[in-house]
Protein backbone atom coordinates (compact mmCIF):
# COMPACT_ATOMS: atom_id res chain seq x y z
CA UNK A 1 0.00 0.00 0.00
CA UNK A 2 1.39 3.39 -1.07
CA UNK A 3 2.56 5.84 1.95
CA UNK A 4 -0.28 8.59 2.31
CA UNK A 5 0.83 12.00 1.22
CA UNK A 6 0.94 15.50 3.31
CA UNK A 7 -1.77 16.58 1.58
CA UNK A 8 -3.76 13.30 3.07
CA UNK A 9 -2.50 13.31 6.03
CA UNK A 10 -2.90 16.68 7.19
CA UNK A 11 -7.28 17.13 6.51
CA UNK A 12 -9.68 17.06 3.22
CA UNK A 13 -9.11 16.99 0.14
CA UNK A 14 -10.11 20.40 -1.27
CA UNK A 15 -13.38 21.10 -3.57
CA UNK A 16 -13.16 18.94 -7.19
CA UNK A 17 -16.14 19.09 -8.97
CA UNK A 18 -15.98 20.82 -11.94
CA UNK A 19 -16.46 24.13 -10.59
CA UNK A 20 -13.33 26.41 -10.32
CA UNK A 21 -12.89 27.91 -6.75
CA UNK A 22 -14.08 31.14 -7.91
CA UNK A 23 -17.40 30.41 -8.88
CA UNK A 24 -18.00 28.22 -5.99
CA UNK A 25 -17.87 31.07 -3.76
CA UNK A 26 -20.08 33.28 -5.82
CA UNK A 27 -22.88 30.66 -5.74
CA UNK A 28 -22.48 30.03 -1.71
CA UNK A 29 -22.41 33.87 -1.38
CA UNK A 30 -25.89 34.31 -3.36
CA UNK A 31 -27.04 31.11 -2.00
CA UNK A 32 -25.90 32.70 2.03
CA UNK A 33 -28.46 35.35 1.07
CA UNK A 34 -30.84 32.93 -0.39
CA UNK A 35 -30.94 30.94 3.25
CA UNK A 36 -31.23 34.09 5.12
CA UNK A 37 -34.49 35.23 3.07
CA UNK A 38 -35.75 32.01 3.96
CA UNK A 39 -34.82 31.74 7.83
CA UNK A 40 -36.43 35.21 7.63
CA UNK A 41 -39.46 34.32 6.02
CA UNK A 42 -39.55 30.62 8.32
CA UNK A 43 -39.30 32.99 11.66
CA UNK A 44 -42.35 35.58 10.18
CA UNK A 45 -44.81 32.89 9.37
CA UNK A 46 -44.07 30.91 12.78
CA UNK A 47 -44.58 33.79 14.65
CA UNK A 48 -47.81 34.79 12.15
CA UNK A 49 -48.73 31.27 12.93
CA UNK A 50 -48.89 31.40 16.75
CA UNK A 51 -50.56 34.72 17.18
CA UNK A 52 -53.25 35.33 13.88
CA UNK A 53 -56.79 35.93 14.98
CA UNK A 54 -59.60 36.60 13.76
CA UNK A 55 -62.50 34.77 11.74
CA UNK A 56 -59.71 33.10 9.29
CA UNK A 57 -58.02 32.29 12.15
CA UNK A 58 -58.45 28.39 11.03
CA UNK A 59 -57.65 28.65 7.54
CA UNK A 60 -54.62 30.44 8.53
CA UNK A 61 -53.44 28.83 11.25
CA UNK A 62 -53.18 25.63 9.45
CA UNK A 63 -51.88 27.04 5.94
CA UNK A 64 -48.86 29.10 7.84
CA UNK A 65 -48.32 25.82 9.49
CA UNK A 66 -47.90 23.90 6.08
CA UNK A 67 -45.74 26.91 4.87
CA UNK A 68 -43.72 27.11 7.99
CA UNK A 69 -42.95 23.76 8.24
CA UNK A 70 -41.66 23.52 4.21
CA UNK A 71 -39.71 26.86 5.10
CA UNK A 72 -38.02 24.77 7.81
CA UNK A 73 -37.01 21.73 5.51
CA UNK A 74 -35.54 24.26 3.10
CA UNK A 75 -33.65 25.71 4.99
CA UNK A 76 -31.82 22.54 5.52
CA UNK A 77 -31.57 22.20 1.86
CA UNK A 78 -30.07 25.46 0.81
CA UNK A 79 -27.03 25.16 3.75
CA UNK A 80 -26.18 22.03 2.53
CA UNK A 81 -25.99 22.52 -0.55
CA UNK A 82 -23.87 26.11 0.28
CA UNK A 83 -21.65 23.02 2.31
CA UNK A 84 -20.97 21.00 -1.35
CA UNK A 85 -19.77 24.39 -2.86
CA UNK A 86 -17.20 24.35 -0.33
CA UNK A 87 -18.45 27.03 2.43
CA UNK A 88 -19.06 27.03 5.54
CA UNK A 89 -23.32 28.18 5.67
CA UNK A 90 -24.24 30.97 7.76
CA UNK A 91 -26.08 30.26 10.79
CA UNK A 92 -26.58 33.11 13.74
CA UNK A 93 -29.29 35.58 13.55
CA UNK A 94 -26.80 38.44 13.01
CA UNK A 95 -25.79 36.90 9.79
CA UNK A 96 -29.30 36.69 8.58
CA UNK A 97 -29.61 40.09 9.46
CA UNK A 98 -27.22 41.38 7.15
CA UNK A 99 -27.60 39.06 4.33
CA UNK A 100 -31.85 39.05 4.16
CA UNK A 101 -33.70 41.45 2.06
CA UNK A 102 -36.32 40.67 3.98
CA UNK A 103 -36.83 42.94 7.11
CA UNK A 104 -38.04 41.63 10.75
CA UNK A 105 -40.71 43.42 11.73
CA UNK A 106 -42.06 43.58 15.24
CA UNK A 107 -45.51 42.37 16.84
CA UNK A 108 -48.51 40.90 16.15
CA UNK A 109 -50.63 42.46 13.37
CA UNK A 110 -54.14 42.14 11.96
CA UNK A 111 -54.31 38.94 9.86
CA UNK A 112 -54.92 40.72 6.05
CA UNK A 113 -51.24 42.71 7.19
CA UNK A 114 -49.68 39.02 8.06
CA UNK A 115 -51.24 37.70 4.49
CA UNK A 116 -49.56 41.06 2.69
CA UNK A 117 -46.13 40.62 4.62
CA UNK A 118 -46.02 36.91 3.53
CA UNK A 119 -46.74 37.42 -0.11
CA UNK A 120 -44.18 40.11 0.10
CA UNK A 121 -41.83 37.51 2.00
CA UNK A 122 -42.04 35.25 -0.62
CA UNK A 123 -41.86 37.04 -3.72
CA UNK A 124 -38.58 38.42 -1.86
CA UNK A 125 -37.17 34.51 -2.26
CA UNK A 126 -38.27 34.56 -5.52
CA UNK A 127 -36.38 37.30 -6.63
CA UNK A 128 -33.31 36.60 -4.19
CA UNK A 129 -33.07 32.48 -5.85
CA UNK A 130 -33.46 34.64 -9.27
CA UNK A 131 -30.24 36.93 -8.82
CA UNK A 132 -28.14 33.75 -8.43
CA UNK A 133 -28.75 31.91 -11.64
CA UNK A 134 -26.56 33.96 -13.97
CA UNK A 135 -23.44 32.49 -11.52
CA UNK A 136 -24.95 29.30 -11.68
CA UNK A 137 -25.74 29.31 -15.39
CA UNK A 138 -22.61 30.19 -15.86
CA UNK A 139 -20.78 27.41 -13.90
CA UNK A 140 -22.74 24.87 -14.91
CA UNK A 141 -24.06 24.13 -11.90
CA UNK A 142 -27.12 22.07 -12.08
CA UNK A 143 -27.86 20.73 -8.69
CA UNK A 144 -27.92 24.60 -7.48
CA UNK A 145 -30.24 25.42 -10.36
CA UNK A 146 -32.29 22.34 -9.86
CA UNK A 147 -32.54 24.09 -6.22
CA UNK A 148 -33.75 27.03 -7.27
CA UNK A 149 -35.95 26.20 -9.56
CA UNK A 150 -37.67 24.43 -6.57
CA UNK A 151 -37.65 27.09 -4.64
CA UNK A 152 -39.08 29.68 -6.98
CA UNK A 153 -42.21 27.32 -8.14
CA UNK A 154 -42.61 26.51 -4.05
CA UNK A 155 -42.63 30.73 -3.41
CA UNK A 156 -44.70 31.48 -6.31
CA UNK A 157 -46.98 29.49 -5.52
CA UNK A 158 -47.59 30.41 -1.82
CA UNK A 159 -47.52 33.96 -2.83
CA UNK A 160 -50.54 33.32 -5.18
CA UNK A 161 -52.21 31.00 -2.65
CA UNK A 162 -52.32 34.17 0.01
CA UNK A 163 -52.95 36.62 -2.32
CA UNK A 164 -56.13 34.97 -3.01
CA UNK A 165 -56.85 35.02 0.35
CA UNK A 166 -57.10 38.77 -0.26
CA UNK A 167 -58.98 39.10 -3.47
CA UNK A 168 -63.08 40.42 -3.01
Amino acid sequence: MAKPTKRERTGAPPVDTGIDAKDRRKIADGLSRLLADNYTLYLMTHNYHWNVTGPMFNTLHLMFETQYNELWIANDLIAERIRSLGHPAPGTYAEFVKLASIKEEAGQPKAEVMIRRLVEGNEAVVRTARRIFPAVDAANDEPTADLLTQRMQIHEKNAWMLRSLLEE
